[in-house]
């Protein structure tokens, strides 16, 4: 069975609905306190310090520092880039309305770093570990003020890197999609398919 190390109802949905066997257990990593001015590398760090946080929550480890245990870990985490501008979650609804009138009608880049820590693993020297980052390119719908108020008015954007979700009200709101959809959504699932195939 896979531990997710996530929080997030949209990748625990994605694992449900390819039937992958999981449970979920939150890192509780303090994500402000992981920089790097490379988005790429960003997301790599934030991801491989979820999964290590949660391998020794899950499984514990023992005096040399060797997680015990049977169950792979699975960290992600994921941000957009607009503009070579970085976009977590919105802080508020206002910050959410003025990326909408900036993403309108333009191409971002969403970015999910994976990592998956196979059991038993070292966490310290992450041995077996892979890591890397799965990059899509999205466009967004031409919106106007109307749509970009109702939609905020909805609550979801502030639940999501960059401000929207594919797979809820914000699907509407994307015109293309170039790379792996599940990404977008919080990882991806063809390569979860090729790491975690015997």
């Amino acid at each position: 069975m896979l531990v997710l190390a996530s929080a997030s109802p949209a990748r625990r949905r994605l694992l449900e609905q390819a039937a992958i066997p999981h449970r979920v257990q939150v890192s509780g990593v303090d994500e402000d306190s992981i920089v790097d001015s490379d988005p790429i590398a960003l997301v790599q760090r934030l991801a491989q310090a979820k999964a290590r946080a949660v391998s020794l929550l899950a499984h514990g480890a023992d005096r040399d520092g060797h997680v015990v245990g049977g169950q792979a870990v699975l960290g992600c985490d994921s941000l957009l880039v607009f503009e070579g501008e970085v976009f977590g979650k919105p802080a508020n609804a206002e910050e959410a309305i003025a990326r909408w009138r900036r993403m309108a009608g333009a191409w971002a880049e969403l970015h999910t770093g994976h990592c998956l820590l196979p059991a038993p693993v070292n966490a310290d020297e992450g041995q077996g570990e892979r890591l890397t980052t799965v990059t899509t390119r999205v466009q967004f719908a031409s919106v106007g003020e109307a749509e970009i108020h109702a939609y905020v008015a909805t609550g979801e954007p502030l639940q999501c890197a960059g401000g929207f979700a594919l797979e809820g009200r914000g699907g509407s709101l994307v015109e293309r999609i170039e790379g792996c959809y599940s990404n977008v959504i919080g990882l991806s699932l063809p390569l979860l398919r090729r790491w975690l195939a015997p």
